[in-house]
């Protein structure tokens, strides 16, 4: 009898050592998938290219569409911040024109008020925030915003960020390409009110994990 019990015992200490170690080892962040930087990088990167995409220097009006706060973190695979990552943005306008690029639809206008393309660089936890409008469908592709990240010691990653509940999501052939459904939802955000921030606003987050 006492032996059995002193065996409980150890089994017991094992057990909870083992929990404990389990405990001490993080999950690793599982990464964000990559996506093509597509055809409509800029040919050339305008004067103002700060993270306000909605207010161009100079310009009196404001872009068209719903302005929309994007914020969010550039993590590695063990969860730490990557401090001091330049991120850029690049999204078409509210008539679904990217500007700085070759386009030839002379019959949509651009918005000359949109800013189309911005950069930041990631603070001391990492963090990002751009100001810039719901991204918008064009034809062929359903609304996205396409982000670049370029950190010391790393290669370039691009990827767009997707809007949850658009119904064209799952005809985007982008997207879609990205077969595992976990990680196709790591690049769908929800959309949320931002009065907070500015009236009529949204607001969205999406976490970039490099791995």
């Amino acid at each position: 009898m006492i032996a059995r019990r002193r065996m409980l015992e150890l089994a017991a200490g094992s057990a909870a050592v083992f929990s404990l170690a389990g405990r001490g080892r993080a999950a690793r962040l599982p990464s964000t998938p990559q996506q093509t930087a597509g055809p409509f990088y800029p040919l050339s990167i305008p004067a103002d290219s700060d993270n306000d995409l909605v207010q161009i220097a100079g310009h009196d009006g404001i872009a068209k569409g719903s302005i929309t706060y994007v914020s969010g973190r550039v993590l590695d695979p063990d969860g730490r911040a990557l401090r001091g990552a330049r991120v850029e943005v690049w999204q078409c306008d509210t008539n679904g024109r990217y500007h700085y690029v070759r386009d030839d639809r002379a019959g949509t206008p651009l918005d000359d008020n949109f800013q189309g393309y911005g950069q930041t660089m990631t603070d001391a936890e990492g963090g990002y925030r751009f100001r810039t409008i719901r991204p918008v469908p064009y034809p062929g592709r359903t609304p996205h915003i396409h982000f670049a990240v370029s950190a010391p010691g790393l290669a370039r990653f691009t990827t767009q960020m997707y809007v949850a509940g658009e119904p064209l999501n799952e005809r985007d052939g982008v997207l879609m390409g990205v077969r595992d459904p976990a990680a196709r939802a790591r690049l769908i955000v929800p959309l949320r009110p931002a009065n907070e921030i500015e009236a009529n606003a949204l607001a969205a987050t999406f976490d970039i994990v490099l791995g």
